[in-house]
């Protein structure tokens, strides 16, 4: 069983190269069944479970000596990803970014992930420089420039970002793609109406659980729609939408689908910051 479970997956690598060499790909199969078995990440666990042939310590040696020497193709994972998804119909992009503690390193990722439905995988991803904070234009276009050069324009059926994800550049950016999109706003914006009327969402008096919903207003520049709803605690849950779009409200809840994926990639099962890496 486990002979044929390696033998599958080594055919899928060599028609996705994700590493170059039979060796190489023959190791990626062994190491992703020996994920399975033991839910963890953390090397001398995985090394219990890689090749029963040969002793623990050559095992974690070996699986050091991949992450440390293997070249990787990243662009190729993204193309076997996709491979995944169904191969006809819309597909969704949620933006995020999430700051992790992988191993003994604190990362901040800009990454945005692919999904449809309730599925949701990571795409392609970007390291921050730590010092930066949030990500800038530049940086997400650079990103997204990515999925749409993987996925081709006419696949994307939404981006989605949370209150990060705003600004006159970026938002022009999608327009000009003819990317659908459905951004979280800072409750602090201004609505600016055709009629030059301009609206503080904090005076528009909403009831907890209320919702409102302007179909024509303007946000960094950008024309669209907005949707706002009273929360507790005098909050407010603000979103912003290319112009047409319906069902706001359940669109940008699709994106609660990427802090899932989050959430798995964390915990329940693969505990992505348990490593010891440097």
């Amino acid at each position: 069983m486990k002979h044929r479970l390696s033998t599958q997956i080594t055919t899928i690598l060599q028609r996705a190269p994700v590493v170059r060499t039979l060796a190489r790909q023959k190791f990626v199969s062994q190491f992703i069944i020996a994920l399975r078995k033991s839910r963890n990440v953390q090397f001398g666990e995985l090394a219990q479970h890689l090749n029963d042939a040969v002793k623990m310590a050559s095992n974690e040696t070996r699986i050091q000596d991949f992450f440390r020497e293997a070249e990787r193709n990243y662009l190729v994972l993204a193309q076997l990803l996709l491979s995944l998804l169904p191969a006809q119909g819309k597909l969704r992009l949620c933006l995020d970014r999430p700051e992790w503690d992988f191993g003994r390193c604190q990362v901040n990722v800009l990454l945005v992930t692919v999904g449809r439905g309730a599925f949701q995988l990571p795409l392609y991803w970007e390291l921050l420089d730590n010092r930066s904070g949030n990500s800038n234009a530049t940086d997400r276009i650079a990103l997204l420039q990515v999925g749409v050069k993987l996925l081709g324009r006419v696949r994307i059926g939404l981006v989605l970002g949370d209150r990060e994800f705003v600004g006159q550049q970026w938002l022009k950016w999608l327009k000009d793609k003819g990317l659908n999109f459905g951004m979280r706003l800072p409750r602090h914006h201004l609505l600016p109406f055709p009629s030059g009327h301009q609206q503080a969402i904090a005076d528009l008096g909403l009831a907890v659980g209320q919702t409102r919903r302007f179909a024509h207003c303007q946000v960094d520049g950008g024309w669209g729609q907005v949707w706002v709803k009273a929360l507790a605690g005098n909050d407010l849950l603000l979103r912003f939408a290319s112009a047409g779009l319906g069902w706001l409200d359940q669109l940008y809840a699709k994106r609660w689908t990427s802090a899932q994926c989050f959430q798995n990639l964390k915990g329940r099962g693969f505990n992505l910051e348990a490593p010891h890496l440097r």
